[in-house]
């Protein structure tokens, strides 16, 4: 639990392009923690947790929620969207939890306004076919207002001067909406906007790296919620089909407050294949009929928009990058039982580049470098993992396709999840 005696915070995040299952294994994980804190990213987030026969997907609160005794922080570097707040607060109603006492919210995390989701439509109608493949729930529009130093805080809703704060920034939207010729109606969603900032003042907004940094203190387990994925970072991801946060482990210290030598374990999320939602390169994508058979096998649509997510075989030159950037110290492999269907599966294991060359590193513009993959192929196991717990009772050619991964990452797989439910896993290692 990091170099000294006093806690350290771990971290758990994607390695891939975001939708890698990091719901199911917070809540898994959830009882060894005292603190889960979302440190990055807004209501593009999608967590989805099954349990009991429920399924419930998350947006913005942390995966802890569902625990009475876990105390939930959404951080600093989280942009807030009152309205969906609101909703996702009423929508958890059913479950008699005690949020008002289990959720605290940094006064320093950027609001998203109405129009800020706005901008995000008429930036994305303006690109046309170079479109991201946004959300369109305003968060790079917000990134780029905290960034440009003019955004709106969680503090500044008690501010006595919210108001004019308010009017101001809507003021210089509204100017650039014109300028696009974005034709919008304000008066509902200003509305429901003005009800929800009401409703969000009754939490505790705190300064939330003095919290973080007393739980430390006081010994307790905490544990960074990672949304999207590492992939997706403003900084390595595949610019500029990217999110607008960073979504590593240094996005926890920024995040959060966290100092880098407090940071401990980084739990590493991957699919045993691959897949990626909107725009963007995806070297391994299968544009065929295995890539549909995965998407309905795998329920491969997005639990925030619905939409259709590209499927594709699992790229070891990416998943090594995301795994040196981060710092992963342990791996954790979500869905092999989507895989349970093919006879053979196939790994990238390297790219070709468009000289010939072979390689196992990232070209620095994914986007216009055309890469072929380089693939191995290793023997399905085509049998169902229903009621397997131990690691013992995995097919043997599952357990060789994890043996094949664990020499090529030099990294233990501590966690395998091999169906939806909460229970539905196999741990080892320090896990177990």
């Amino acid at each position: 639990m990091g170099a000294s005696n006093k806690m350290a915070v771990d971290v758990l995040l994607g390695l891939q392009w975001g939708d890698e299952g990091k719901g199911k294994i917070v809540d898994v994980l959830a009882p060894k923690y005292q603190v889960v804190a979302r440190f990055q990213g807004g209501p593009n987030a999608g967590h989805t947790l099954e349990f009991d026969g429920f399924k419930h997907v998350l947006h913005q609160i942390p995966s802890g929620i569902f625990r009475s005794e876990v105390q939930n922080i959404i951080g600093n570097g989280v942009v807030l969207d009152p309205i969906i707040f609101k909703k996702e607060i009423d929508g958890l109603a059913k479950y008699n939890l005690n949020i008002l006492e289990n959720l605290e919210i940094s006064k320093k995390a950027s609001i998203i306004l109405p129009t800020h989701r706005l901008l995000d439509a008429a930036y994305e109608k303006a690109k046309g076919d170079a479109k991201i493949g946004s959300t369109l729930k305003g968060i790079g529009p917000t990134y780029t207002d905290k960034i440009s130093r003019q955004g709106l805080r969680v503090g500044d809703m008690i501010s006595p001067n919210f108001k004019a704060k308010y009017d101001k920034l809507v003021n210089t939207h509204k100017g650039i909406l014109d300028v696009y010729k974005f034709e919008y109606d304000l008066a509902a969603a200003e509305a429901e906007f003005f009800e929800a900032v009401e409703f969000m003042k009754k939490f505790n907004l705190v300064d939330s790296e003095y919290v973080v940094n007393q739980a430390l203190t006081d010994n307790k387990t905490i544990l960074a919620e990672g949304a999207q994925g590492s992939l997706l970072d403003v900084d390595f991801g595949s610019y500029p089909f990217v999110t607008s946060s960073n979504t590593v482990t240094a996005g926890a210290c920024t995040g959060l407050g966290v100092a880098p030598k407090n940071i401990g374990e980084v739990y590493g999320i991957f699919k045993a294949y691959a897949t990626r939602v909107g725009s963007g390169p995806f070297p391994t994508e299968l544009m065929d009929e295995v890539g549909e058979r995965m998407r309905q096998e795998g329920r491969e649509f997005g639990s925030t928009t619905g939409r259709p997510r590209r499927c594709g075989w699992i790229d070891l030159p990416a998943l090594k990058y995301a795994m040196m950037i981060n710092g992963v110290t342990q791996l954790v492999m979500m869905k092999a039982d989507v895989l349970n269907i093919f006879e053979e599966i196939h790994v990238c294991t390297a790219y070709q580049l468009p000289d010939g060359t072979i390689s196992e590193q990232l070209p620095y513009d994914m986007t216009d470098t055309i890469v072929t993959p380089v693939y191995e192929t290793l023997k399905g196991w085509h049998c169902s993992l229903e009621g397997l717990r131990k690691f013992e009772e995995l097919p043997t050619e599952l357990s060789a396709y994890i043996a094949f991964l664990e020499e090529k990452l030099e990294l233990p797989i501590n966690f395998i999840s091999t169906g939806p439910d909460r229970d539905e896993c196999v741990l080892r290692g320090k896990l177990a």
